[in-house]
């Protein structure tokens, strides 16, 4: 079937899905208020287009570099887990997809292939390594250390998941990875006891008042509940990559990070699958940024579907902007070049929208492009 937008994709992906990934993939907290708001928040702004400018020539590269390299467009591949859930070749697909399209890319913990393997098609391209820091410290410091050597440019420190968000989809259907399909990273015996992979329906991470047995151990490779800020700093003193966090969506947690060292701040709600109820990234972007002031890099990912969305992000002060789900309709839809797919038609989209609007490239995009739509009253109390 053709496909003409990333709704074409989804909608073509899911005739292949079956239902405990189809679920898993769409799934989030509870009843799913954020996973819709997080989509939905974009509506909430217009587009206040200036007409009568030269937009014959049209530039999609970012305004400012990351880690010292242009890429295509202002977007980035977001981390999600087990990339061999939509196709065989998983994250080595994906790797070579960011590569061919020059967009960055970060790997989850949890990825189905290892960290090294990703690295090797990647090149340049694979910037951040995702990481959950286990009560096992020494577990954290050698993947921290591995990602060093493989060549990554920072660590991404996922602040959210004290425990894992409330997601009946996933009690109710029992999910279990398929065989074949394994957390790369952890493979091959490579650390002391048994590894906690959190989505699993038997993870001791589902919140308190769980299994305890990960959690009496002496060094349990289990996510860690009692992380603070005081941990970013210890990361800083275990390796020479910048420490990104990943789950900031208030002025306070911004100030607190920055506070801390941290290099950069990614706001995120982790696709809706945390705490249910809470902000929409987009809503949540304003005050971080006003609350940063210039001071670090500013990430955003959640909801973005459309080259209008990634422009209104912009204009709202994000310095990049990150997909996760579609990543993973496109590999289902045609592996690499499914996801390549992805990639060319929200660099189009967004290609369009600048023009339409009257600006040349992302560093002509300002917080005057947009306007709130009547009725909308998001804002912090």
């Amino acid at each position: 079937m053709p496909v003409y937008n990333l709704s074409d994709i989804e909608a073509a992906a899911k005739q292949f899905i079956d239902k405990m990934t189809g679920d898993f993939w769409s799934g989030g907290a509870n009843e799913l208020l954020t996973v819709s708001e997080n989509v939905s928040a974009y509506g909430d702004y217009r587009i206040r287009p200036r007409y009568m400018r030269d937009v014959a020539v049209v530039s999609t590269t970012a305004k400012n570099k990351l880690f010292g390299k242009e890429f295509a467009i202002p977007c980035g591949i977001a981390p999600s887990s087990f990339h061999k859930l939509a196709h065989a070749d998983g994250e080595l697909a994906t790797g070579a997809a960011a590569k061919s399209r020059n967009w960055p890319m970060a790997i989850s913990s949890y990825s189905s292939y290892s960290l090294e393997d990703v690295s090797k098609v990647s090149g340049d391209n694979l910037l951040f390594f995702q990481l959950y820091v286990f009560k096992n410290r020494d577990t954290s410091t050698d993947l921290v250390r591995r990602a060093e050597a493989a060549g990554f440019k920072a660590i991404l420190v996922t602040i959210d998941s004290p425990f894992l968000g409330l997601r009946f989809s996933e009690r109710q259907n029992k999910f279990t990875l398929p065989r074949g399909i394994l957390a790369a990273n952890f493979a091959g015996g490579r650390y002391a006891g048994p590894i906690d992979v959190s989505i699993d329906h038997k993870s001791e991470s589902k919140g308190p008042g769980a299994n305890k047995s990960l959690f009496e151990g002496p060094k349990p490779n289990v996510i860690d509940p009692g992380l603070t800020w005081e941990d970013i700093k210890w990361l800083k003193s275990i390796t020479t990559l910048e420490v990104w966090v990943k789950g900031v969506l208030t002025s306070e947690d911004a100030e607190d990070a920055i506070q801390a060292g941290a290099s950069g701040i990614w706001v995120s709600n982790h696709g809706g699958r945390q705490l249910d109820g809470c902000l929409p990234t987009l809503h949540a972007l304003p005050e971080v940024v006003k609350a940063v002031n210039g001071r670090i890099p500013v990430h955003l990912d959640g909801g973005i579907r459309k080259g209008s969305d990634i422009f209104r992000a912009l204009a709202l002060g994000a310095d990049f902007v990150w997909i996760g789900r579609p990543i993973l309709w496109g590999l289902k839809y045609n592996g690499q070049e499914g996801l390549e797919t992805v990639e060319r038609l929200l660099e189009e989209e967004f290609k369009l929208v600048l023009a339409l609007s009257g600006c040349t490239s992302p560093s002509e995009i300002t917080k005057g492009h947009l306007t709130k739509r009547p009725g909308s009253t998001w804002s912090k109390l």
